[in-house]
């Protein structure tokens, strides 16, 4: 066979193995570009308002300065909020190491922007969870356009990203979810380039050998897989910021393994389940877990090399006291039943039942909204006759419902045609939002859960509504019509123009929707009466 040949086989093997390349052009790296730099914007400015600590702030704030001082987690003096929001004020942890449940990574994030810009201002601890929401949704834009091969349908997703509410306030608080949501999501669009690339080698394996060769009885090893040792890394950070990564760890892990079986069968190879659990399921649980854990103890180095660290001093060996902390956390986390006001059951998370206020405050028309004293800057006052100010981790509700009802005709969508997108967007849905209903239905008590655990799963349901979106753009475009006769080409723009047009209409008015939602997300005052108008349902009170 000459290499022509070959390569003309090769080709013909990529497109059947769906790995076949994809040139987006200029525009694959402008327009993700822009559309992060539009997240910037809706992110960073304001980002200092409320200047308070709020909801699960007080904590994860001050466990960063913490470990910027010690390395670990201390515990605070009663107080400590206040003398931390005081002008000229230090505040300064007690000695004793603080016991604490997630681990630190997520915290040495925050620590990051508290060492560049201080604690002068809110920008300093929410610096680490804004650029981590950029960066999200920069991968969404990329990870959508190479999924649907479309730099249009990355934009869209991305753009939905970068205005939707439940993403936006979760990029300006410092809580550790959005980081979670990051390295999961991360580790996603590494998995999915080892995909692309391992098909691609494996077509070039079958291109290259011949029909009648015994290597056809399992194919090929393929050892070298830098994209999944990526992924572990990745896998490893997002365990490292909450133990609830682990479900997408053994998610992710069965989508592969899955993918690489189904790989060896279409390509023709006789003992295509052997070839794929042996030759790709093995070598990937001895490469990519190991990594994994190594990153999940790199992240407790501060903790581990300490001498006051929360039970340190356990056990001589500092390993077997980890092992013992993660033991307590364990029995921390499934024993946590505590009553909170804002607390939610994963079913209603589907329709946004019970979002979480972080901040809010009612005030009559002179009265000063303390939280806006910020830098010197004098407190606003109530220009009204009530004035509301609030921080609701409400998503928008036109994408967060259509996002779900995308869900289940991406599930619909996979039962009929097995395209592997598919699966891999219900994969991390399962990953984020089914493992909580394991912990509801076979947990030994009620477990306290809020609806902003959702954020983790939030690119995978942008990515469904990119799905249905890319449905849509199909719709009469295909050379023949259902009666087999062929379609003139004007008929075919003007319908891929139409298709155009309404996916843009729902772009635009996902965007207008978040406007009017905007002051619910940063605080800004506005009448009372406006903000209950915004209260659509009683829960969201």
């Amino acid at each position: 066979m000459s290499q022509a040949d070959t390569t003309e086989k090769r080709r013909k093997l990529e497109l059947r193995l769906g790995a076949d390349r994809f040139s987006p052009g200029w525009l694959g790296a402008v327009v993700p570009a822009v559309v992060a730099v539009f997240a910037a914007l809706l992110r960073f400015p304001g980002l200092s308002d409320p200047h308070a600590l709020i909801f699960d702030e007080t904590y994860y704030a001050k466990d960063a300065y913490a470990l910027l001082e010690a390395g670990y987690e201390l515990e605070w003096p009663e107080g400590a909020d206040d003398v931390w929001l005081a002008e000229g004020e230090t505040p300064q942890p007690g000695a004793a190491g603080s016991y604490v449940v997630h681990p630190p990574l997520g915290k040495w994030l925050i620590a990051i922007g508290i060492h560049l810009f201080g604690i002068e201002q809110a920008t300093g601890w929410r610096f680490a969870p804004a650029l981590a929401g950029v960066l999200g949704t920069l991968l969404v834009a990329l990870v959508a356009q190479r999924m649907f091969r479309s730099v249009f349908l990355g934009g869209v997703a991305g753009v939905l990203t970068a205005v939707e509410g439940h993403h936006l306030v979760m990029s300006r608080v410092a809580l550790l979810d959005i980081f979670l949501m990051l390295f999961v999501l991360a580790a996603f669009a590494a998995l999915l380039a080892d995909r692309y690339s391992g098909r691609r080698r494996l077509a070039a394996w079958a291109a290259e050998t011949p029909s009648d060769s015994q290597l056809w009885t399992a194919g090929p090893w393929l050892l070298w897989r830098p994209w999944r040792l990526v992924a572990g890394v990745l896998l490893g950070c997002a365990v490292a910021v909450k133990l609830s990564g682990l479900a997408f760890i053994a998610v992710f892990g069965i989508m592969v393994v899955l993918w690489d079986i189904e790989a060896r069968r279409t390509l023709g190879i006789r003992r295509w389940l052997l070839g794929g659990l042996l030759r790709d399921g093995l070598p990937a649980v001895l490469t990519v877990l190991p990594m994994a854990l190594l990153t999940y103890l790199a992240s407790w180095t501060g903790w581990l090399l300490g001498e006051r660290g929360w039970d340190r001093d356990a056990h001589p060996n500092p390993l077997v006291s980890l092992w013992r902390y993660h033991s307590s956390a364990t029995d921390f986390h499934t024993g946590l039943d505590s009553e909170h006001e804002y607390a939610s059951h994963p079913w209603t998370w589907l329709f946004a039942g019970r979002p979480v206020s972080m901040h809010y405050q009612s005030r009559e028309e002179g009265e000063a909204f303390e939280h806006t004293a910020i830098g010197g800057e004098p407190a606003v006052v109530c220009p009204y006759d009530h004035c509301s100010s609030a921080v609701l981790d409400l998503p928008n509700p036109l994408i967060w419902w259509t996002g779900v009802i995308a869900l289940l005709l991406v599930l619909l969508l996979w039962f009929g045609r097995r395209d592997f997108r598919y699966g891999a967007i219900l994969a991390g849905w399962v990953g984020g939002f089914f493992v909580w209903l394991l912990v509801l239905m076979f947990g030994e008590n009620d477990r306290t859960m809020f609806f902003f655990y959702t954020i983790s799963y939030h690119p995978f349901l942008i990515l469904a509504i990119t799905a249905v979106a890319a449905l849509v753009l199909r719709v009469g475009t295909s050379p023949v019509g259902r009666d087999g006769q062929s379609r003139p080409k004007s008929q075919i723009i003007s319908a891929q123009q139409r298709n155009t047009v309404m996916v843009l209409c729902f772009v635009l008015l996902a965007i207008a929707v978040s406007a009017y939602f905007w002051p619910l997300w940063t605080a800004e005052i506005i009448p009372y009466e406006q903000w209950r108008q915004r209260m659509w349902l009683q829960s969201w009170i």
